[in-house]
């Protein structure tokens, strides 16, 4: 239910909500082919749930689209496909196994499967022809995405250019592409974490459950906690114990870490957040550490 303050004004989650249906419908509107890039984790939860909202009681009128790096937390793919089937939607796998498998893109022994995400994403667009895809990049989570547009374009080699973008006055948007183009569209672009799980707490939405506090067998490495997997073999001096924890965010688990949290539910993790001083990906994300620039060298490359 909107809560309006006695002169009438939406809350700030209600307009965030709107802003987010708004694209969505413009994007509809405007483009011939969209898709939305659907992980399972939180933010793509929260922006399926925008779109099941934009378009209801309609269904919502594009696939989704995952990419799979072979990697994935069993909990979050599970989620995924809880989501898929309750909403009867198209859903396109784009396998990072496969792409290594066909050709498209190169396993040298030392490139992460995150980064390989790159090629098998560009190739699934090109392939579908896919015109606009939608992510759930925030623009609090690292500096790259806070430089991000909400219709970001992309060049026929799905490449992204920070220093030639379109400008966006008064929520206007330029969605003009040249064949082979398309554009990235980010509709939770000024929501921050805590209005996720406000809006997650708020509308009652399943998540995966790894979310929430729970035990783990894990090890440190380069200052994060990792899952103990057949996939995130011990190095020398590591040592795997159970603990007590919770992922703010979910990826490729040889990159992802956890937290310590006993935050088992969405009202505990709001107030755990509410005084964090370090954003989701800057803890717990291996891949965004490899320097200053990770991400924004991934975006510029393709990454979503």
């Amino acid at each position: 239910m909107s809560v309006t303050h006695p002169d009438y004004r939406l809350s700030q989650l209600d307009q965030l909500e709107a802003e987010s249906i708004h694209i969505f419908r413009e994007v509809a509107a405007e483009f011939e082919k969209p898709v939305l890039m659907f992980s399972g984790g939180k933010d793509s939860i929260v922006m399926l749930r925008l779109a099941e909202k934009a378009f209801y009681p309609a269904k919502v009128p594009f696939p989704v689209l995952q990419v799979d790096t072979g990697y994935d937390f069993p909990e979050v793919l599970a989620c995924r496909d809880e989501w898929v089937a309750r909403l009867g939607l198209r859903l396109i796998v784009a396998s990072v196994e496969e792409a290594i498998a066909t050709g498209v893109v190169v396993d040298d022994g030392r490139t992460t499967r995150n980064r390989m995400q790159i090629g098998t994403l560009l190739n699934a667009i090109e392939t579908e022809g896919f015109t606009a895809a939608f992510g759930g990049g925030r623009r609090d989570e690292e500096k790259a995405r806070a430089k991000e547009r909400v219709y970001s374009h992309r060049d026929e080699f799905g490449q992204w250019d920070p220093k030639n973008q379109r400008p966006e006055l008064w929520s206007l948007f330029n969605g003009r592409i040249h064949e082979g183009e398309h554009m990235r569209i980010f509709p939770l672009s000024n929501w921050t974490e805590l209005d996720i799980w406000h809006y997650l707490d708020r509308e009652q939405i399943s998540i995966p459950s790894i979310y929430f506090s729970h035990q783990r067998r894990v090890f440190e490495r380069d200052g994060m906690l990792l899952s103990d997997s057949e996939h995130n073999p011990l190095r020398a001096g590591e040592v795997a114990e159970e603990r007590t924890v919770r992922f703010r965010t979910v990826g490729d688990l040889t990159l992802t870490g956890c937290v310590e949290s006993t935050a088992a539910t969405t009202a505990e993790i709001i107030d755990e957040i509410a005084v964090a001083r370090v954003t989701e990906r800057g803890a717990t994300r291996g891949d965004d550490r490899f320097s200053e620039a990770a991400m924004e060298d991934r975006k510029k490359e393709g990454y979503f």
